[in-house]
């Protein structure tokens, strides 16, 4: 029987750093399984499609389903769709975002756009950034996957985010984009939705307090903030908001008092 909570869970800082799988990660996903709670991987990467997510959590020996996977990109297309049916986009982006827009009955096109969609991509061409200005100045609505200024890489470097494309567009043109991504509550309210979950009873485990904890704040979910990624602890003093839980790692919630301490609702499991 599916239980009555479900869980948003981030990717990168908590279940896996890099191309290393965080200690805990397979055995937390695997006790959701096969206890049968709704779970769904949400990521602010756009590049990757939900089969290619899937291959690539299978290679580090975690195995789910297409259905386990929720992207900026599919939160992107889904508002996009529900804004404008049938509409245009330039996109600046990858395989994953071109895919959730094709799937969504959107068009890809080189002129005269309905919206300029700006994802992630690491063969960004400054050619391809001056035609979505020029797009945007005749009157294409800008919109971001994400706003985040840079994204992890391996050995503990970060490479040019979304966010960090997107303010070019946004300087040359005077124009603000629209972001679907983490924390917007767009892509948390279509992830509860596919969870088919209340708010109350929606935990979002993340890594990271600007996208993860405050798109859960924002909505009333449940908060779970893991130290294994972009936020450390003294970091919480500069935020004015907080989660409602802090843990080491996701190994700690394979201890069964402080899994069902989260899932209850009761009070906040912090570090001593």
């Amino acid at each position: 029987m599916k239980k009555n909570i479900g869980f948003l869970i981030d990717m990168d800082g908590v279940i896996y750093r890099g191309g290393e799988l965080i200690a805990g990660a397979r055995e937390f996903i695997q006790m959701l399984l096969r206890e049968d709670y709704p779970f769904l991987f949400l990521t602010n990467n756009s590049q990757r499609n939900c089969r290619d997510v899937v291959a690539k959590l299978k290679r580090m020996g975690i195995e789910v389903e297409e259905k386990h996977i929720f992207t900026c990109a599919i939160a992107t297309a889904r508002y996009l769709a529900s804004q404008k049916p049938g509409g245009t986009a330039y996109v600046i982006g990858e395989g994953g975002l071109l895919t959730a827009l094709h799937q969504n009955g959107y068009s890809i096109v080189d002129d005269d756009p309905d919206f300029v969609v700006i994802g992630e991509g690491r063969t960004i061409m400054l050619e391809s950034v001056d035609k979505a200005i020029n797009m945007v100045l005749k009157g294409a609505k800008l919109i971001a996957t994400n706003l985040d200024p840079y994204c992890p890489s391996s050995n503990d470097s970060i490479r040019s985010g979304c966010g960090a494309f997107v303010s070019m567009i946004e300087l040359a043109t005077g124009k603000k984009a629209f972001s679907a991504g983490k924390p917007s509550p767009v892509m948390m309210r279509l992830a509860k939705a596919e969870l088919s979950t209340r708010s109350f009873n929606t935990i979002m485990i993340g890594d990271t307090m600007e996208t993860d904890i405050l798109g859960g704040v924002q909505m009333g979910f449940k908060t779970v903030l893991t130290l294994t990624g972009s936020t450390k602890m003294d970091d919480l003093e500069h935020y004015a908001y907080g989660p409602d839980h802090i843990i080491r790692s996701i190994h700690d919630l394979l201890d069964g008092e402080s899994f069902d301490k989260i899932a209850n609702g009761e009070m906040a499991l912090a570090l001593g």
